[in-house]
């Protein structure tokens, strides 16, 4: 058997994680199943998963790796987690390392016998070994059983069981501020370190986060129960939505949206406590790394650069095309909020074209693309037509046509398309895309569609 004790050492007041303990349980899992909370340490049983991870030299170089949780700890090693417990506990830093032997520990590292510490004292034991050497049923009735199982587990001649920890299903951490908080952009402090937290969780499932949500509770003694807006219901709890459109573990994304979106927020209260909860996670994709430097992607993807503007100007300002079954230019395509299209499912890439697909074959598409316009007016304009040649800003000379539409027949007759597009040329515009109405009665009707840039 091989035990690890880890114990995080004493950090600042900003602190950089929420709960620096439970964060490196939940980063131990990845490398041993049995972690278990004992007393104020984590005690791993390695023995088992040293051979996975090259020995264990290699592990303990896995185990505190650069990317583990953001804040230092402490270890030591031993045969049985009490051992290591006791190393980790001594005084001197030098002896932490397992070079103290189990009988040369100092008694007080012992958890069992510190509250016989005392009576101890003056019977002359100080050591682990001095009390092992002690008879076993005078320590047993002097001091209880207890004292006698721990020194039988620390020596390794009785089971060492625990009840073994495992990562939660879902993310929900709660964090109690140092002080009252009165402004929202003030709150983002107490939020980054939940989300610190959220980063080793997410680590350790391997999975991205798609929605979250912040939690605030007000100070009931001020809180406005009259008070109601997009964040406030009237009550002593606050609540802001973030969503992205990938699985994401780039927690500094993440607080550049969410200080966008505090710095929109009003609070009727003074907040005393936060609480971050994942809503919608999703299992993260392998990546394959290129070997060509010029592959590396610099900056921000396009959905976070959408994401970001989007929180800053507001949802309805930025906003992406989606293509549409249809084949009249005015329905081939729809607009929506770009944070609408990634929740139903439409993925923004960056530097992909909305391809529109209109049933006919590749080169066809390839033909009619060169003849869409580059800016479709939101309504047709009606030319006017002098000696049957259509007039816009001079006589129109037609250059590439027709290409001939049908569509909308379903519909009925109001909705019905029978048009002929043509490309032209006008005198002062430029090129201009139009068309000529084929309905009954309406052969000479003329009307400009679009501009090319």
């Amino acid at each position: 058997m091989h035990w690890l004790a880890l114990q995080p050492t004493p950090e600042a007041p900003q602190a950089p994680l929420a709960d620096a303990p439970t964060a490196w349980a939940w980063w131990a899992l990845q490398f041993t199943p049995q972690v278990a909370c004992v007393e104020d340490a984590l005690v791993l049983e390695v023995s088992a998963s040293a051979r996975l991870f090259g020995g264990h030299t290699a592990l303990l170089a896995q185990l505190f790796a650069e990317n583990g949780p953001l804040v230092g700890v402490e270890y030591a090693q031993g045969a049985t987690s009490l051992v290591a417990m006791g190393r980790l506990r001594c005084a001197s830093r030098g002896l932490a390392d397992g070079a103290l032997p189990p009988d040369a520990l100092p008694l007080h590292t012992l958890g069992a016998a510190r509250a016989h510490l005392p009576t101890l004292a003056r019977l002359g034991v100080r050591t682990w070994g001095q009390l092992r050497a002690l008879p076993r049923g005078g320590l047993a009735r002097r001091f209880g059983a207890p004292l006698v199982d721990a020194l039988d587990r620390a020596y390794g001649e009785r089971p060492e069981t625990y009840a073994w920890l495992t990562l939660p299903q879902v993310f929900d951490a709660p964090l109690e501020l140092a002080a009252s908080v009165e402004s929202a952009p003030a709150l983002l402090f107490g939020a980054s370190r939940l989300l610190a937290q959220l980063r080793v969780w997410l680590q350790a499932r391997q999975r991205g986060v798609l929605a979250l949500e912040l939690l605030w509770e007000l100070d009931a003694r001020r809180a406005n129960a009259q008070h109601v807006d997009a964040h406030h219901s009237g009550g002593a709890q606050g609540r802001l939505l973030l969503r992205t459109a990938e699985p994401t573990q780039d927690m500094g994304h993440l607080q550049r949206l969410l200080a966008e979106q505090l710095a929109r927020v009003t609070l009727p209260a003074p907040v005393l406590y936060l609480r971050l909860r994942s809503l919608q996670t999703q299992a993260l994709a392998g990546e394959s790394a290129s070997l060509l430097p010029d592959a590396v992607r610099q900056g921000d993807s396009l959905h976070q650069l959408l994401e970001r503007l989007s929180a800053r100007l507001g949802p309805q300002q930025v906003r992406c095309a989606t293509a549409q079954a249809d084949h009249r230019p005015e329905r081939m395509q729809r607009w929506q909020a770009a944070a609408d299209a990634a929740d139903s499912g439409f993925a923004i890439k960056s530097g992909a074209v909305c391809a529109r697909d209109t049933g006919t074959s590749g080169t066809n598409d390839a033909k009619n693309a060169v003849l869409y316009p580059t800016w479709l007016l939101p309504v047709p304009q009606r030319l006017a037509v002098q000696q049957g040649s259509p007039q816009y800003q001079g006589p129109l000379t037609l250059l590439a046509g027709p290409q001939r539409l049908e569509a909308g027949w379903l519909e009925g007759a109001a909705h019905c398309a029978l048009r002929d597009y043509f490309v032209a040329r006008s005198p002062a515009a430029g090129l201009v895309w139009v068309y000529r109405e084929r309905l009954a009665g309406q052969g000479d009707g003329w009307y400009l569609h679009g501009l090319f840039a």
